[in-house]
């Protein structure tokens, strides 16, 4: 399926959620990897669940409110309901589908009302601004009130706001990678693209760096820990060997963004990075846009640090239980 027809595998695998090793950033880039075309949520356009919908070359995959952290399933589908041939505001979707502004309001931080021409702070203005669904006998009232008050001048998000609003909201982002915007500074310290280690010989040594997706610490490997980084084009492998992880613990237990100088080795198509030293360059995420907390990077639940099975992974009674094993090859 996933050969023939990526945009249904993706669509079936994001429905099935949380399951699996992949977080939804990394099924949505693997689709758009293979061809596929992913559109935002839009509160105009989208169905609770991911549809398929004609697009620009074949069919597109429009992501649905299921995505949106913070959306409740049965007001979401109601909204679905009364939508009729689309909403022309946010002020006719708060007094249409009775949704409260906080719900509006996560629409809105998702950049979910594109398609009636709102960028996200716009669309955040104007759904600050509503207050309980109006009775109907007063709505024409309120709504010929509100359509009178000026509008607001409203300086542009920056490019590094945007990505790191979507994560927040949706933990992707259609927009950018967040990598692609540090890397003017990952090349200063000579760091390696992940897509480019393909072309380094064996037994190089290597810089690598990127968001962490998936740490693992199969049973049968002795204390070994795998890691899987992510960049703006593709992944990497790294093995973390009992020594350096009893010396670089915090790092490789707590990083969002990790930076790697270790030994490229190759056996075959698969590529391992073995880390020597590792550095948390987390902050640089912070530096994409100000803000009082830190930009998420939603790891994917085989992750046994922040998804640990039943146990902190740091516990080691967790340790001697039997894990989920790494998988040697990636969706690229």
């Amino acid at each position: 399926m996933k050969c023939h027809y990526p945009d249904v595998f993706a669509a079936a695998l994001l429905n099935s959620q949380p399951m699996g090793f992949y977080a939804p950033a990394q099924l949505v880039r693997d689709a758009r990897d293979h061809g596929v075309e992913v559109r935002p949520v839009d509160v105009n356009l989208s169905e609770w669940d991911n549809t398929l919908e004609p697009g620009t070359h074949g069919m597109a995959l429009r992501l649905g409110f299921r995505q949106v952290k913070g959306l409740n399933e049965e007001a979401l589908k109601h909204l679905v309901a009364v939508r009729g041939n689309g909403f022309p505001d946010p002020r006719t979707v708060w007094r249409r589908s009775g949704l409260s502004p906080k719900v509006l309001e996560r629409l809105a931080e998702a950049d979910a009302f594109a398609s009636m021409g709102l960028k996200r702070r716009e669309a955040l203005w104007a759904v600050r601004i509503l207050g309980p669904a109006p009775l109907p006998l007063f709505a024409a009232a309120q709504e010929d009130e509100q359509a009178n008050d000026p509008a607001a001048p409203l300086p542009a998000m920056t490019i590094g706001e945007e990505i790191v609003e979507d994560y927040t909201a949706v933990h992707l982002s259609l927009k950018a990678h967040p990598l692609e915007l540090l890397r003017p500074r990952l090349e200063k310290q000579h760091v390696t693209p992940n897509a480019a280690l393909s072309t380094i010989a064996n037994d190089r040594r290597v810089t690598v760096a990127g968001l962490v997706i998936v740490r693992q610490r199969p049973g049968t490997a002795k204390g070994v820990i795998f890691m899987t980084l992510e960049d703006e084009a593709a992944i990497c492998n790294v093995i973390v060997w009992p020594h350096v992880f009893e010396r670089d613990r915090p790092i490789v237990m707590g990083a969002r963004l990790i930076l790697v100088k270790g030994k490229l080795q190759r056996e075959g198509i698969v590529t391992h990075i073995v880390a020597e030293r590792l550095y948390d360059i987390s902050p640089l995420l912070d530096t994409l846009t100000v803000r009082e907390e830190p930009m998420p990077v939603e790891t994917a639940r085989a992750d046994h640090v922040k998804r640990p099975d039943g146990r902190d992974s740091r516990d080691p009674e967790s340790r001697r239980r039997p894990h989920l094993l790494y998988p040697s090859r990636d969706f690229h």
